[in-house]
């Protein structure tokens, strides 16, 4: 078994943009514990707060502008709201002694009218949907074929994304995310299936997501922005038949920056964190679980041993341990099960009501006493 005493997860780690005590971040994720306008719920802070051990923790993804809202329910740092929403989280992960950014997620062609405040079709690179049904708020409906975003149209994305970064910063976050992954709109635009443009950010996949990351590091620093991409991910019908050509060549466009990190999932098909990391020379958070089971200790440290990355991003093993660095020093198996019944819909349960290891341990010790 691992020596946990000595596991470099647990790690202090400092570069120029981030002072962490552990390499531990919990990865964005999903929740739909918002109100009906985007505003996070109360809960939303007791949910982050609970897990403020991380080395960093990146928020599940909030839209930038309800033109970019994906789905209902789902978080947005468009308004003064939302605004106030988010600095209730930041204030509480903060007073625990922790770090967190903020994760712009456009959806792009994800969405339908029935799950979009403006009731309208999403846009994206080109009039190519989603396959399959999708959710909507009152249940499942085709997917529509999205309307292919204009050059103007491409401003504004941009243009909303700088808005909702200066607001992130109001709201109290160390920093904030761009999502280049997983299916959403910056994704469809590197993709071969979903960009089916002529103009130049078709001819060039990469140009929106330079333009993007530039014009939100000019607005908020460097050194307070990520980027997440996932190259080759198949979520949500994607293919790119050839990554590694377009992802190097964004990373040598990046690279110059000076971003905060980095923030990449591997794949079957295409090993990226072996391939991109002698491309990157500033921080690199890795996510191997993506599409896979969970990410276990071992997977990450056997990451870092191997120098693809500097730090590592947990999902599912934050959901059922929000004390996940302690439960690793104290070399706990983490196999506190996932209430899946309730990870989507809105209140406490199966959100904030998982015990720390210490709470665990007096209820295990307690039972046994009775018995």
């Amino acid at each position: 078994m691992t020596n946990t005493a000595t596991s470099q997860l647990l790690a202090p780690y400092a570069s120029d943009s981030l002072t962490l005590p552990n390499r531990l971040v919990m990865a964005p994720m999903t929740r739909f514990r918002a109100h009906e306008d985007g505003t996070p719920l109360p809960v939303v802070a007791d949910y982050y707060a609970q897990r403020a051990e991380a080395g960093l923790l990146v928020t599940e993804g909030i839209w930038p502008h309800r033109r970019g809202q994906s789905g209902w329910r789902i978080p947005g740092l468009e308004t003064e709201a939302h605004i106030v929403g988010w600095r209730a989280v930041t204030e509480a992960v903060h007073a625990r002694g922790g770090r967190i950014f903020a994760q712009l997620m456009h959806g792009g062609r994800q969405g339908h009218p029935r799950s979009r405040l403006l009731g309208d079709v999403p846009a994206g690179p080109s009039a190519v949907p989603v396959p399959g049904p999708v959710h909507v708020k009152d249940g499942k409906a085709e997917a529509p074929v999205p309307r292919t975003m204009t050059k103007d149209d491409i401003r504004t994305a941009i243009d909303d994304h700088v808005a909702a970064a200066r607001n992130a910063l109001q709201a109290g976050f160390d920093g904030v995310e761009i999502h280049g992954a997983n299916s959403y709109l910056t994704h469809q635009f590197l993709a071969d299936n979903t960009n089916l443009r002529t103009d130049a950010y078709g001819r060039d996949k990469t140009r929106f997501a330079v333009e993007l990351v530039t014009a939100v590091a000019e607005a908020v620093g460097a050194h307070r922005l990520g980027l997440r991409l996932s190259p080759g991910n198949p979520q949500f019908g994607m293919s790119e038949r050839s990554p590694a050509p377009v992802y190097r060549a964004l990373l040598d466009a990046l690279a110059p920056l000076g971003l905060a990190y980095l923030h990449l999932t591997d794949n079957d098909d295409y090993p990226a964190l072996a391939d991109l990391r002698p491309r990157w020379k500033g921080t690199l958070i890795a996510n191997v679980g993506e599409n896979h089971v969970p990410t276990t200790q071992h997977q990450g440290e056997h990451v870092l041993a191997q120098g693809h990355a500097d730090l590592v991003s947990f999902g599912r093993a934050f959901l059922a341990h929000p004390d996940l660095p302690a439960r690793i020093a104290a070399n706990d198996p983490l196999d506190t099960p996932i209430d899946t019944e309730h990870l989507y819909t809105h209140g406490a349960r199966g959100y904030t009501d998982y015990p720390a290891l210490e709470e665990q341990r007096a209820r295990q010790l307690t039972g046994a006493a009775t018995q």
